[in-house]
C-alpha cells in the first residue's frame, strides 16, 4: 500500500503509524482535519439558538389522516 499523503510504499503490518508511512505523515493529516482542510464545499450549516437541539424540525401532522375501519 501507499501512504495517502506522500505517496511512499509502505506496509500495513507492524507499522503503529497505519496507514500512514511515518508519524510527520500521520500528524500532517491530523493537521489537514482540524484546520478544516478535508471539508466538503457547500452551504454551511447553522444553528438556530432559539429552538432547542432535540426539537424536531418537521413534527408529524395529526389529526389530518384518519385510519380506515
Amino acid at each position: 500500500m501507499t501512504c495517502p499523503i506522500c505517496r511512499t510504499p509502505t506496509e500495513w503490518k507492524n507499522n503503529p503509524w497505519r496507514p500512514f508511512c511515518s508519524e510527520r505523515c500521520q500528524l500532517t493529516d491530523l493537521g489537514t482535519w482540524a484546520t478544516g482542510g478535508y471539508r466538503i464545499p457547500g452551504t454551511p450549516l447553522t444553528i438556530d439558538s432559539e429552538r432547542p437541539i432535540d426539537e424536531d424540525p418537521d413534527p408529524p401532522q395529526t389529526g389530518s389522516i384518519t385510519p380506515d375501519n
